[in-house]
């Protein structure tokens, strides 16, 4: 019995959390997740029209109800499951939920259930309670992996943003007494203090300009113009500082996924960093769905390929030979410089990196043993399998 209980909370976990594995229930479950958090959205926004909030009040309080529900049940079962999570299976099980019950997006989960349940304690009107549909936006965060790099960009810049945002605020403060010492005996109602005069600092910094308020002396017009140019670069700042750690933070991930598919082809586990590191620019990541032609019989060659997850069938005269991950094919058209002898497609979704004709030879080139490796596999195959 406990063994079977323990399947099912591992199929549940891995269809709450793993979506990105390819599993059509977790992803279909995702969708309708995604498409429920956008309809509670638009829900929020028709709510506020005062002829709908007025004829479909019953149901948006019903679709309310039934939003809260599968959104509790989701969230027990996150916590349910949880205890699957490798990271959490050395604690004890109400130890692993109480530490996956603090994690941001489980938080996030319970915020937006949790008003709707206060507000059976609490005299709580339902029209202000559907103001907190909006947090459920934030769910979105959970199936959005940019989402998730910017939350990271956010935090690991955070001394840097807090630095840019000193600026800013030093900068306000800056305009702020400028234009009161200017302006104060022209304009005393509008720039009659120092906290009074920030509205315009702010809205010229910003470049927004509103108009309301504006200076009179030219002595003013002159600083305000000054303002304006200083306010171009303090929002630069910033939104630097965010671009490039996203850039950075892109491209760090690129090169983690593509150092993992490199480092898992058995054919280069022989190399060091360093040559890992030469090779990976070289290769080309795709992915094949099942039945997707990868190569055809008597086609140029122009690369060879690595297999660094699924399979693939060969269509040899012999019958299909099924290659899998670690194995490559293609390299003897490349050696001989012919065309392609056998049909190549795809048996599972497989994920393979290409090499191309002049980088292989560069390769082999600059490491010669490597060429003995495929070599003894081509013996082996006896030229059956070879593309």
């Amino acid at each position: 019995m406990k063994a079977k209980i323990r399947s099912w909370r591992r199929r549940v976990h891995e269809t709450l959390e793993l979506g990105a594995s390819g599993d059509l229930a977790s992803r279909l479950f995702d969708a309708a997740l995604i498409i429920l958090v956008l309809a509670n959205a638009a829900a929020f926004t028709l709510g506020t029209v005062g002829w709908f909030e007025q004829r479909y009040q019953t149901q948006l309080y019903w679709f309310e109800v039934i939003s809260v529900s599968i959104f509790t049940v989701e969230y027990i079962a996150r916590l349910w499951s949880c205890v699957e999570v490798p990271t959490l299976r050395d604690k004890s099980p109400w130890q692993a939920r109480l530490h996956y019950a603090t994690h941001p997006l489980l938080l996030i989960d319970l915020l937006v259930i949790a008003p709707f349940f206060l507000s059976f304690l609490l005299p709580v009107d339902f029209r202000i309670l559907r103001i907190l549909w909006l947090l459920r936006l934030l769910k979105l965060a959970r199936y959005s992996p940019a989402l998730q790099t910017l939350a990271l960009v956010l935090h690991t810049e955070r001394r840097a943003l807090f630095g840019a945002l000193l600026v800013m605020a030093c900068l306000l403060l800056f305009a702020a007494t400028g234009i009161y010492y200017i302006e104060r005996h022209v304009q005393p109602d509008v720039f009659g203090s120092v906290p009074a005069s920030m509205w315009w600092a702010l809205s010229t910094l910003t470049t927004v300009g509103y108009g309301d308020v504006v200076p009179l002396t030219p002595l003013g017009r002159l600083f305000g113009g000054l303002i304006m140019l200083f306010g171009l670069g303090m929002f630069a700042l910033p939104i630097g500082i965010i671009a490039t750690g996203f850039s950075q933070e892109t491209n760090r991930r690129d090169f983690v996924i593509s150092w993992s598919l490199v480092a898992s082809v058995p054919f280069f586990a022989k190399l060091d960093i360093a040559d890992i590191a030469k090779i990976m620019p070289m290769l080309n990541s795709s992915t094949y769905h099942p039945e997707e032609l990868i190569a055809a019989r008597g086609d140029v060659a122009h690369s060879m390929y690595f297999i660094a997850s699924g399979s693939v069938g060969v269509e040899t005269t012999q019958g299909e030979v099924i290659l899998s991950e670690g194995d490559y094919f293609g390299e003897m058209a490349l050696i001989d410089g012919r065309r392609r002898d056998h049909t190549v497609r795809a048996k599972t979704k497989c994920r393979l990196l290409e090499l191309d004709a002049r980088d292989y030879h560069r390769l082999l080139q600059d490491r010669p043993d490597l060429n003995d490796a495929i070599a003894k596999t081509a013996r082996q195959r006896s030229g059956k399998t070879s593309t």
